[in-house]
């Protein structure tokens, strides 16, 4: 089960209906968020989310409207009494960036740790999740990012009958691990099934369109791409600052065939995405609008995914 919540949805500038865009993801009991822009700790706190067990914080890139959240949310962590490690994903500078914004919250008494990305893509393991960072097309070094969760075959108890393996060996071969028994050696392929489809959720923000971004997201559960500019007259702007439109982020949901794509990054300028998601559903029927606060729980293909679109008020959550 990968529960995600889209914590704000705005491009350059927090509007008073509109967070800027950042997003969580939680994995058994484990936290990756997307980018953390101005606002990001009041957009966790209207979810109905705290944000002290963040794991993992994964950057697109450097842009204020994307890192300016940082220093308070650091600050809020250190106060919390957090002592685990916290593990920062991002482009080339990403700890020198934080070292410059943490200047304002200088003492943590937690450590930091860095993974800079270099290359065109880039694969890691974290937080019980893996990472697939690839290079999109924005004015400044940027990445998109997919995150999944495989899904191992099941167990076959005929095979590991038809082997004479005891019981007791069966939880570690389902865990991946091999054994020793009566003289031969048992791997995990020799009583798992075929791997079964796990769970994708592909982010991208702040790009021109690139066939990359339709690789990474092919059959994802969910693809929440940038939909800065949903009017018309908006493309040769969108094109002069490296930004997508909604009709260019639908075509990339064409290729890619998600599930199901949600719109986000929308321009302050456009205070009714809702007047041009019609032409985004024309290329990709399965467009729909992101929204501050938006959460949906994938879970695996024989579980019922649930779909919540009003985050709960934030009086009286706990932390």
């Amino acid at each position: 089960m990968l529960d995600i919540c889209l914590l704000g949805t705005g491009g350059m500038m927090p509007l008073p209906y509109r967070w800027l865009t950042s997003l969580m993801i939680r994995y058994e009991g484990k936290q990756l968020l997307v980018d953390c822009g101005e606002g990001t700790q009041i957009a966790a706190r209207k979810a109905g989310l705290s944000f002290k067990p963040i794991d993992v914080i994964c950057f697109t890139h450097y842009h204020a409207d994307h890192v300016s959240g940082l220093p308070g949310m650091l600050l809020t962590m250190g106060n919390a009494e957090r002592t685990e490690p916290l593990l920062f994903i991002g482009p080339k500078g990403l700890e020198r960036v934080v070292n410059a914004l943490r200047s304002i919250a200088p003492e943590l008494p937690f450590p930091m740790e860095f993974y800079e990305l270099k290359e065109k893509e880039e694969h890691l393991e974290a937080a019980g999740m893996h990472i697939h960072a690839f290079r999109v097309n924005h004015n400044v070094t940027c990445y998109g990012y997919t995150i999944s969760i495989s899904r191992a075959g099941k167990f076959q108890v005929d095979q590991a009958q038809a082997l004479g393996l005891p019981v007791r060996l069966w939880n570690p071969l389902q865990k991946g691990n091999i054994v020793e028994w009566e003289g031969r050696t048992y791997t995990p392929d020799m009583v798992m099934g075929p791997e079964r489809k796990g769970l994708k959720v592909c982010y991208c923000t702040d790009t021109r369109p690139v066939p990359l971004i339709a690789e990474a997201a092919k059959g994802a559960d969910l693809f929440i791409c940038e939909g800065m500019y949903g009017e018309p007259d908006k493309q040769d702007k969108a094109v002069e600052h490296k930004h997508m439109t909604f009709r260019e982020a639908a075509e990339l949901a064409r290729l890619a065939q998600p599930a199901e794509m949600w719109l986000t990054h929308f321009s302050p300028s456009m205070n009714r995405p809702e007047d041009y998601l019609d032409e985004a559903k024309k290329r990709f029927p399965a467009t729909k609008l992101g929204k501050d606060g938006k959460k949906k729980t994938l879970r695996f293909e024989d579980e019922p995914v649930v779909e919540t679109e009003e985050a709960p008020a934030a009086d009286g959550i706990p932390d």
